[in-house]
């Protein structure tokens, strides 16, 4: 079902969609070359193939610009790895709305560059396309798929970078002005297959929050904590989600998650203000 504002796509051809699609996903596939997202990848550059002829030359490209195989290649998997969870969050409520799509859009330009854009649009309306195939064939059937390419991501990518992609998800959830229980269900689930925590998503959802209840969400603890308790999950929170950690995905990446930081820090001022703590 599609949203009462629903999705328009920008006017690329999916020839010309797919083209560059074929170019991203095949330059470096990174810990895409196994498993279900490299099948759901090798998907993607088939399709690619039957619309164009030649040899996929993106890797040259990928040298001109001065970035190597494997650092490009983390890169692309988590871009396609995100896509491929946001597709699920995003169709929680059986609605794809245009503020989520836009969302998505402005989030591919600012992080990834011009041409992101429109070949992450591909990638998600084709996913849309496979898990209305799937559901039709099981109703658990997508959500089997999205748990076995959520264990992929876990085992390739480390605490902080799972922490940032969820945080990308929550973001997207919220673009719409209000995440319904559909889509913090889908949440959880996601966060569940790649092995973080219901916890950590509430957290997330209160980010952007400024009362003292969603500061005390985004520490994890409960008002009725003790001073030293809300000191360790600061110090917890502010370690796991250090910016650091994304470091090799890219400055954008990385910017992203300072912001995130920053926003913790915000919460942690609140609570201490609140009780009269001391930084």
């Amino acid at each position: 079902m599609v949203g009462e504002k629903h999705v328009t796509f920008e006017s690329r051809t999916i020839k010309e969609c797919n083209m560059g699609l074929g170019k991203w996903i095949g330059s470096a596939m990174g810990f895409m070359t196994m498993g279900p997202l490299g099948l759901l990848a090798g998907y993607f550059i088939g399709r690619w193939f039957d619309e164009q002829t030649g040899t996929l030359t993106q890797s040259r490209e990928a040298e001109e610009r001065g970035q190597t195989g494997d650092v490009e290649g983390r890169r692309n998997s988590f871009l396609f790895s995100m896509l491929v969870m946001a597709s699920y969050v995003i169709r929680a409520d059986r609605k794809i709305m245009h503020s989520e799509m836009e969302f998505v859009r402005s989030f591919l330009r600012m992080n990834f560059g011009e041409h992101a854009v429109a070949e992450g649009e591909q990638i998600l309306l084709t996913l849309f396309e496979e898990a209305k195939r799937l559901d039709e064939a099981s109703p658990d059937a997508y959500r089997d798929m999205i748990f076995d390419c959520g264990r992929q991501i876990a085992d390739n990518l480390n605490y902080g970078e799972r922490l940032q992609l969820l945080d990308f998800l929550v973001r997207i959830a919220r673009s719409d002005g209000n995440v319904c229980k559909a889509e913090i269900e889908a949440l959880h689930e996601v966060a569940l297959a790649i092995q973080l925590s219901a916890g950590e998503v509430d957290s997330m959802l209160n980010l952007t929050g400024d009362s003292l209840e969603n500061a005390y969400k985004v520490l994890e603890v409960a008002p009725s904590a003790t001073d030293e308790e809300v000191r360790k999950a600061f110090r917890r929170l502010a370690l796991k989600h250090h910016p650091d950690r994304v470091a090799t995905l890219g400055e954008d990446v990385r910017k992203a998650a300072e912001t995130k930081f920053r926003q913790i820090n915000e919460a942690k001022e609140r609570v201490y203000k609140a009780r009269g703590m001391r930084g």
